[in-house]
């Protein structure tokens, strides 16, 4: 072990940035026997028999090779489904990965001192507060501005003119926008939307992770605007979260500009085969969303009939509100009892809890002993 220099520690090794950053906080992965899991917005049913085959197909001699560096085959296949050419698509680490690339591609880090409002935004990451808390941090990372905007009361999407009378910025070099929302579960319309994408003239990312479980999407305005980007993941829907991959669709002067600064073999070949396989099997994962979105209102129902106010939901998870009880106590309660779900410490999200949809088994399990603790 090297000698320690005299008045010197390691931290002054690190970047000051790097120092203050409070990294991304992922739901808990307990390992508890028993335990109801509805805290990670993950799909409760298993993947399709064909991609549990083609994983175990593709585990051979092939592993000690590198996997396709461009994803080529899946990237085809993504185009074929999605109608667009394979120079539109981007494949991914996960989506994760693919947003982080986004910041380093299309936003100049911040400069200090008094700058013109057009260079500012050029280094402005913007997004709606509450969302995605991976937004800030990777803005963080980057040494970017950020320009953080409340959503309304009801977390709904506000329309262009309440936008310009706040402190949205139309110029903002790289807006993202999770739609539906979480953790509230808003869907946002395309109508709506296609407005928002008209007014922006920095790249625009719709972060559509949970699209599968609502009732439209919005890949048609990443077809139409040169500055829009429609992110996808093979995670939250097709049960494919081990694997890590997610995908960007949009303009290939934008795809060729993240593909430059990717890692070469971004891409794990089982999660490539994972995903193919996944293409292939479209009706299976049809049947697990519609099981999915009847128990998504069925729950919404029973709760709302507790007197607890639950959100208009369009992903495979709900925000409520309860009555009676605070959200931490509600979380705490159901924690004691195996049933881990997941509550914000934040302003304006404390007071809700978000439930993951999970088996039919597992729902009514949470139902009852929340209605348990409701009547205590």
């Amino acid at each position: 072990m090297a000698a320690k220099r005299k008045g010197s520690s390691p931290d002054r090794l690190i970047r000051p940035l790097v120092r203050k950053l409070h990294g991304y906080v992922p739901g808990e992965q307990p390992n508890v026997r028993g335990l109801i899991k509805l805290n990670t917005n993950e799909n409760p049913a298993p993947p399709s028999p064909k991609v549990i085959r083609a994983i175990r197909s593709a585990a051979d001699e092939r592993l000690r090779l590198y996997p396709d560096p461009a994803a080529q085959p899946l990237r085809e296949t993504l185009a074929k489904f999605h109608g667009c050419r394979p120079e539109n698509i981007i494949v991914g680490n996960g989506s994760d990965e693919l947003l982080a690339l986004a910041t380093r591609a299309f936003v100049e880090p911040r400069q200090t001192g008094t700058i013109p409002l057009r260079q500012a935004a050029k280094q402005t990451i913007q997004y709606f507060t509450p969302s995605y808390s991976l937004y800030p941090i990777l803005a963080s990372i980057h040494g970017a501005r950020c320009n953080e905007v409340k959503l309304p009361a009801g977390f709904e999407l506000p329309d262009n003119d309440a936008l310009r009378k706040g402190n949205w910025n139309f110029s903002a070099a790289l807006t993202y926008i999770t739609t539906p929302n979480a953790p509230s579960g808003r869907g946002y319309t395309t109508r709506d939307l296609t407005r928002l994408c008209e007014a922006q003239n920095g790249v625009t990312i719709l972060d559509e992770a949970y699209v599968d479980f609502a009732d439209e999407h919005s890949l048609r305005l990443a077809k139409r605007f040169p500055h829009v980007i429609v992110s996808r993941t093979f995670s939250k829907a097709y049960s494919l979260c081990f694997q890590r991959v997610g995908y960007f669709i949009g303009h290939p002067a934008l795809i060729g500009a993240l593909d430059r600064i990717r890692d070469s073999y971004n891409v794990n070949g089982l999660g490539q085969a994972a995903a193919l396989a996944t293409l292939s099997d479209t009706t299976y994962y049809r049947k697990q969303f519609k099981r999915i979105v009847r128990l998504r209102e069925k729950t919404s129902a029973a709760l709302e009939a507790l007197g607890f106010d639950v959100l208009p939901s369009q992903a495979n998870f709900i925000f409520a509100r309860p009555t009676g009880l605070t959200a931490a106590e509600w979380f705490r309660q159901l924690r004691q009892r195996n049933i881990v779900t997941r509550w914000f410490d934040a302003p304006k999200v404390r007071n809700r809890l978000r439930i993951t949809i999970g088996t039919e088994t597992e729902m009514n399990r949470f139902l009852d002993i929340t209605r348990s603790i409701f009547r205590q």
